[in-house]
């Protein structure tokens, strides 16, 4: 069985080890919206040991500090559905007041057609933001 997350890199690729990686998502509404994708195909959080979990989730912390540091968002929103591709990702995703959806989830209804704006180097400032605080937690964890 195909699974697209196992076949492709799920996104612009801003951080990996051999565990999993972190990518910036093609969502031209939301620049800024992360994922952050096991590297081995699991279902469920708890198909991972304690420790694996551990990992994973303080991966998924450090994509939310560093989109709080480079993007200053009002809110960050962290989801793991797996709906519709059933490989576990976690979504890291910066919300604004005034983004196309706000106070809805990205996946709800539309409130206003105004996409957010950009730097030219967004994925350069989140992978250094990324390294900065996956190296720090490597020298701790």
């Amino acid at each position: 069985m195909s699974c697209p997350l196992c076949d492709t890199s799920g996104g612009t690729l801003l951080w990996e080890d051999d565990f999993c990686r972190v990518v910036r998502a093609d969502e031209p509404d939301y620049p800024g919206f992360l994922r952050v994708i096991l590297n081995a195909h699991a279902r469920e959080m708890s198909d991972l040991s304690p420790g694996d979990q551990q990992a994973l989730m303080r991966v998924v912390f450090a994509a939310e500090a560093a989109l709080r540091a480079v993007m200053a968002p009002d809110k960050v929103n962290l989801a793991s559905l797996g709906n519709v591709v059933p490989h576990l990702h976690w979504h890291v995703i910066p919300r604004f007041a005034n983004d196309p959806h706000f106070p809805n989830p990205v996946w709800g209804e539309k409130k206003r057609d105004t996409p957010r704006a950009a730097p030219a180097d967004l994925d350069a400032q989140l992978a250094a933001a990324l390294n900065r605080r996956l190296a720090r937690v490597r020298e701790t964890g």
